[in-house]
């Protein structure tokens, strides 16, 4: 009977009078799929990575130690050394060494003689990728061979295994190459020690007036990120015709600090923010 009665219930159709749809909150629990992270984005850049700063773990990573050139991504560590022996509201001379930079080179318009604070430097730095502000803060911290043994140390200390510098400035060298894994830990640090240099990276756009010991400069930041990507705060840009385009990415949304860095992207600005969109949707 009871075989019956089962083979009986499974020929029996099923229509709405027999079975009532579900509603309300029991409806949602039963029929709701979970969601799905959504797959990386396809990228061209030859070396990439994602990290969520404040964690350290790594979301995302395409040959993340393959040594390359890095342009002026260099100077986040210039930045870093320049830092740990110059004050922000310290004055500084600029160099009569500036004028030797190649015709090409980025700049934010220094002129030899002039003085400026670090601070007005390193938005130059930034905004700018200003080689001439490089050289100066380099010069007005050690001597030029002594600040790139600093580089080349500084890199080593937290274990930039990847890395050799030749230059403050990222000139391309047979002898100065990173890697997107390396350059992601120096731009942590960067944000770790100095936040409100690293800060400075997120200004669209600054004039700074003059003053008695240097002229006006209107400074435009070359991360279009900052002004089209929600929540983008920096970090620098760098582009040779070696090195191809290369980008640090940083941005927050809903309390979450992501980290993008790619090497020799063809398409720096649209790459870096498919892979933040990913990142930011793809949750903790």
């Amino acid at each position: 009977m009871r075989i019956w009665l089962l083979l009986l219930a499974l020929l029996t159709p099923v229509t709405a009078e027999s079975h009532p749809p579900i509603t309300g909150p029991a409806a949602v629990e039963l029929y709701e799929l979970a969601p799905t992270a959504p797959p990386p984005p396809v990228i061209k850049a030859q070396s990439a990575i994602m990290i969520d700063v404040d964690s350290g773990k790594t979301l995302y990573q395409l040959d993340p130690h393959g040594r390359h050139a890095p342009a002026s991504l260099t100077k986040i560590v210039t930045a870093l050394v320049a830092l740990d022996h110059l004050r922000l509201d310290q004055t500084v001379l600029v160099p009569v060494s500036i004028n030797q930079l190649p015709w090409d080179s980025t700049r934010m318009g220094l002129r030899a003689g002039e003085r400026l604070t670090v601070r007005e430097l390193l938005y130059g730095l930034f905004l700018n990728s200003g080689n001439d502000a490089a050289i100066t803060l380099s010069e007005a911290a050690t001597p030029r061979a002594t600040f790139i043994a600093l580089m080349n140390a500084r890199a080593a200390a937290p274990g930039m295994t990847d890395t050799h510098f030749v230059n403050p400035i990222g000139l391309d060298d047979p002898a100065h190459y990173t890697s997107a894994a390396d350059l992601a830990k120096a731009s942590a640090e960067l944000i770790r020690r100095f936040p409100d240099a690293a800060a400075m990276a997120a200004t669209p756009s600054l004039t700074l007036p003059a003053t008695a010991t240097h002229h006006a400069y209107a400074l435009y930041n070359l991360n279009d990120l900052v002004r089209k990507y929600p929540g983008a705060t920096g970090l620098k840009t760098g582009w040779t015709g070696h090195a191809g385009g290369c980008l640090i990415a940083t941005a927050t949304r809903d309390g979450r600090h992501l980290m993008v860095v790619l090497l020799a992207s063809p398409r720096i600005f649209d790459e870096a923010a498919a892979l933040l969109d990913y990142g930011f949707a793809s949750g903790d």
